[in-house]
């Protein structure tokens, strides 16, 4: 067994155990299950088939960024929770002054508009954890929450660090970061591009140790036959887009070899667009419901983790 498997192997137990011991005072374990969603009928769709919450986003192809002000509030009239994506561009997570300050604007639009959680995070240009600038995304959060009415959702607001984590240069060292900034929640896939690789390397394990009263939800790449080793790490949710791709024919195209009537559509963006676009399917998500509180029937024994009650 290698140093970094005997690591891991304990870390694993140290979770376990942790989550374990919780069991007599939380009672039966649930784990959330939380949808992508890129659209007010993907969260329809989400609700009806058993998601406890979404994530709202849009251009998921590229990792998402801050959704519309108007989508946003489409969203949350469907009575889902609604964490809403902060992120204002795509590519890297280092951010300059300029992205902070609008981010900080997409924060207070998207509570002032009735969001249950923002999911934010940054780095620095060494791969660590930018705490300034979550530190400072989180108070923009709470800041508004504050200040909404009740009927928007008053003070309480879930905040969720994303997949940024899984780009630091040591995820467990930011994940260990975050419970003094006051989050909620971490997504990740432990340092990997698939929730499953890095649950096989030890690093989301590793995670869910390290996290305290963070609790650790794996996303990234996971398939339904994922879930049950997933569950049996300890993590508190698993997430997923349970999408499908939807083609658009080529009705407006210009002539050419194209579709079947010899037409081609006229590119709207870079070389080698499409007008495919992602939809969620009601199958996976009522699958993916299914799997998770399967997976948590067989590990009936293992509580879910507690986070640290914090004042809203």
């Amino acid at each position: 067994m290698s140093d970094r498997t005997r690591t891991s192997s304990s870390a694993a137990a140290t979770a376990a155990a942790a989550v374990a011991g919780n069991a007599a005072t939380s009672g039966p374990r649930r784990v959330a299950l939380e949808i992508a969603v890129t659209s007010l009928a993907g969260a329809r769709t989400a609700l009806a088939e058993g998601a406890d919450r979404v994530e709202l986003c849009t251009a998921l192809e590229i990792g998402g960024v801050t959704p519309s002000q108007g989508l946003t509030e489409a969203v949350v009239t469907t009575g889902v929770p609604v964490h809403a994506l902060v992120r204002a561009r795509g590519g890297d997570f280092v951010y300059d002054d300029t992205d902070l300050a609008v981010m900080e604007r997409e924060v207070r639009t998207l509570v002032a508009a009735g969001v249950a959680g923002v999911v934010v995070g940054a780095l620095r240009a060494d791969g660590s954890l930018d705490v300034d600038a979550v530190a400072r995304l989180v108070s923009a959060a709470r800041d508004a929450a504050g200040a909404r009415p009740a009927g928007l959702g008053g003070p309480r607001l879930d905040v969720t660090v994303h997949r940024a984590v899984d780009r630091a240069a040591s995820p467990v060292d930011a994940v260990a970061a975050l419970a003094a900034l006051g989050v909620d929640r971490v997504l990740t896939s432990g340092g990997a591009s698939r929730a499953r690789d890095g649950l096989a390397s030890g690093v989301l394990p590793d995670m869910v140790a390290a996290a305290g009263g963070v609790e650790v939800m794996a996303g990234g790449g996971v398939r339904l036959d994922d879930v049950t080793a997933l569950v049996e790490a300890g993590v508190a949710a698993v997430h997923l887009s349970a999408s499908t791709t939807a083609a658009t024919t080529a009705a407006a195209g210009t002539p050419g070899a194209g579709d079947e009537n010899g037409r081609s559509l006229v590119s709207l963006g870079s070389a080698g667009a499409t007008d495919s676009y992602a939809v969620t399917d009601a199958s996976v998500v009522r699958a993916a419901r299914a799997a998770v509180d399967a997976a948590v029937a067989v590990a009936r024994d293992v509580a879910p983790r507690t986070p640290t009650p914090r004042a809203p």
